[in-house]
């Protein structure tokens, strides 16, 4: 009756995209005939896409709810937010909330002529829920990020076990996680040229290779959102400054760059000296506060505030207190860009 009464008045529509099957899908609720203790049914399209569809009217104002999985199997999750007069469309699942790591070993780079390996973790829904895609998370030194028996310093990141909290608490959406390994050519291709010390410069070419070679392999073999608003570069130290000087060279790819206790020192700070002009992508930045390079991270903020960034808009930066230049400092923070990049409900598909 209640959705025969909001198709002849304002509606708001869910469409729950799950293969429930013969279980099918209900929604639990804050209002209407909804509540979180006992679900109403949504109905199946008809179609072979597996859409389950609840529709409710306009003057029941902003809902909040979640799908089940038949009575009482509830998403994985945080609940959803849906405007009066609003179709949304959600993509979720309700097992463990783990994801999976794949290695692809002997990734070569064109642009580089030589070839290292590929982490990619996939979030928990990939295999459950088919019809779903996901936003890109590109990030430098993968063999530090899921395992420490691969991190240089025996110390990971944690990266997946921080992502699988987010997810099952509701604080993020779910994201690939590209992890590019580093090379004995790490440092020349996460810098510019040329510090008097360290010389570098292969900056632009490694750059290119994930813009040219690696983010198209991944686009054709994952079920990616390819676009600018879905995509996001991050790293730390020298895959700092590198994801910061990738996100200004390629604006129209990456709309999120990631500086984790970033380099920004590197050939007496020209990074800071000659920033370009304002781009749009978000930029996070933070820093330590013992022996992790905060004076030349604040000048890097500052300049970019100079350049008309705006702080909590498209500028964030972190402060860490007691931060030190390690895995494990980045470990204990890197939930702050993850969940300002990528916050709970805000993918669309």
């Amino acid at each position: 009756m209640l959705m025969l009464l909001a198709q002849h008045a304002g509606a708001t529509t869910v469409r729950i995209h799950y293969p429930a099957g013969k279980e099918g899908i209900r929604v639990v609720g804050d209002k209407g005939p909804m509540s979180w203790s006992k679900g109403a049914a949504a109905q199946p399209d008809g179609g072979p896409l597996n859409v389950w569809t609840y529709t409710w009217p306009d003057a029941l104002g902003e809902v909040q709810m979640k799908p089940t999985l038949g009575e009482d199997k509830f998403s994985i999750g945080g609940a959803y937010r849906l405007a009066p007069g609003s179709t949304v469309d959600i993509y979720p699942f309700f097992g463990a909330p783990f994801g999976k790591l794949e290695i692809v070993k002997d990734f070569a780079s064109p642009q580089l002529k030589n070839s290292r390996a590929l982490r990619i973790w996939l979030p928990p829904s990939y295999a459950e829920n088919p019809a779903k895609r996901y936003p890109v998370l590109y990030m430098h030194d993968g063999q530090n990020l899921f395992d420490a028996k691969t991190a240089s310093f025996g110390t990971e990141w944690g990266i997946d076990e921080t992502m699988n909290r987010l997810i099952a608490m509701g604080k993020a959406d779910e994201v690939i996680v590209v992890g590019i390994d580093n090379t004995p050519d790490r440092i020349p291709e996460y810098t510019p040229c040329c510090d008097p010390k360290y010389g570098g410069g292969k900056l632009n070419a490694y750059g290119a290779f994930i813009v040219d070679t690696v983010k198209p392999w991944i686009d054709r073999s994952y079920r990616t959102l390819p676009g600018k608003d879905t995509t996001a570069i991050m790293g730390s130290s020298l895959g700092g400054i590198a994801s910061v000087a990738i996100a200004q060279r390629y604006p129209d790819v990456f709309s999120k760059a990631g500086g984790v206790s970033s380099s920004f020192w590197w050939n007496n700070g020209d990074l800071v000296k000659k920033l370009p002009q304002r781009v749009p992508v978000k930029f996070y930045l933070d820093a330590g506060t013992r022996d992790d390079g905060l004076e030349d991270t604040t000048k890097m903020v500052e300049a970019m505030q100079a350049k008309g960034y705006r702080e909590n808009e498209d500028l964030l930066f972190l402060k860490a207190e007691g931060g030190k230049h390690n895995e494990a400092s980045w470990a204990a923070r890197v939930e702050k860009p993850l969940t300002w990049f990528f916050p709970w409900g805000s993918t669309k598909q």
